[in-house]
């Protein structure tokens, strides 16, 4: 079994939402519960978010609200794991694609997790794990009240479990983090001078869980283990975005970047001749060279670049699924480099092949630009 870490779950986000643990079940317990959340709220004890959950909310609402949950924990091991500096590295395909103890623990917590809270939902991680159990401490059960309160879009209130797909990349950024790791755990490392090196690589680590249905993103949440981190020792670590298509995206504060400035966000560690081309094509002002794709689109939705622009197709579906959703909640949108949709049905092959062109703004412009070289060699699915 993977080797049980009860210290990589000791600690919780400062950060952290209100959770709520009732469960709604048959029409007798409903109204048990209800009456002990007008108790709870007559004596000030509950919030309101308490007597909200026990009256259903939609699935996708409640699936989100446990992912939210889950991907703190999540979070928590990230940090806990390069804290110990015992990171399990092993190669997959080579030194560029790696997996740690990070991946490998916070796939089997999410998976578990959600599994046992939607026994009926698909649900794919990106690491080939063997099928066991989940040790008890891996588990988080909880949801965001917080969430929990938010109206569930109607095109989307009546979904079951069986028709909802998850998508999980339990280490988005996982080079960053491994280099992160050599950095701090070096015999030669010096903390003034390489911490702000160290604090730039952590910022590039996300934990992804997206939500599909009928082959479409339509709810993501991103974690960032790391958030903060360059406030030193004692700062609240970490923070949570997510968002559902026609609710909004929530967590992070929502900005574009200077009228007229393209800013063009691509690969620090996977470039070509077709990346480089298709960058140098859209006449950018600057270029951010970052890892992992959550990174890139929290990174549009803030306003620090206009265009994430991927011609390769080293990107999979568990890369993009959870920030297409929250890109697309904010108005932007995320295509290949045809400008066509990408598809997260269940039986679909995870490689992204045409690659990834992503903008809060100006999607068409970016379309404009993308060379004919670097169509015809990735070709649409």
């Amino acid at each position: 079994m993977t080797p049980s870490c009860p210290a990589v779950l000791s600690d919780r986000s400062p950060c952290r939402e209100p959770l709520v643990k009732l469960n709604s079940g048959s029409p007798a317990g409903q109204t048990a519960i209800k009456k002990v959340c007008l108790s709870e709220l007559q004596r000030g004890v509950l919030s309101v978010s308490a007597a909200v959950m026990a009256s259903s909310p939609a699935v996708l609402m409640r699936l989100v609200a446990s992912a939210y949950t889950v991907a703190e924990k999540a979070g928590t091991i990230v940090r806990k794991v390069l804290q110990s500096g015992e990171l399990g590295i092993v190669e997959k395909t080579g030194a560029n694609d790696l997996q740690t103890l990070a991946d490998r623990l916070v796939q089997k917590s999410i998976c578990a997790s959600l599994s046992k809270s939607f026994p009926k939902v698909t649900i794919i991680g990106e690491e080939e794990l063997p099928a066991e159990d989940a040790e008890e401490e891996l588990l988080e059960n909880g949801h965001s009240s917080l969430i929990l309160q938010k109206s569930c879009p109607d095109q989307y209130a009546s979904l079951k479990e069986e028709e909802l797909v998850v998508w999980v990349d339990p280490l988005d950024g996982t080079k960053e983090y491994t280099e992160a790791a050599r950095v701090l755990y070096s015999p030669v490392y010096i903390q003034k001078a390489e911490q702000p090196y160290i604090n730039r690589l952590l910022d590039h680590v996300t934990v992804l869980i997206g939500i599909a249905y009928g082959g479409t993103a339509i709810a993501g949440v991103i974690n960032q283990p790391f958030y903060n981190y360059q406030m030193g020792a004692g700062a609240s670590l970490g923070r949570t975005l997510w968002g559902v298509l026609g609710l909004g995206a929530f967590g992070f504060q929502l900005q574009e970047v200077p009228d007229g400035k393209r800013i063009v966000t691509t690969t620090r560690s996977h470039s070509n001749k077709l990346v480089i081309d298709a960058v140098q094509a859209m006449e950018p002002h600057d270029v951010i060279r970052v890892g992992g794709a959550g990174n890139k689109i929290i990174q549009l939705v803030e306003g620090k670049a206009s265009a994430y622009v991927f011609a390769s197709p080293g990107c999979k579906k568990w890369d993009t699924c959870a920030p297409e959703a929250i890109l697309h909640a904010v108005g932007g949108k995320l295509t290949d480099m045809h400008g066509n949709a990408y598809r997260y049905d269940a039986n679909v092959k995870h490689m992204n092949s045409a690659g990834v062109l992503a903008t809060l703004r100006n999607h068409e412009y970016y379309l404009s630009r993308v060379p004919q070289v670097v169509l015809q060699a990735l070709p649409s699915d």
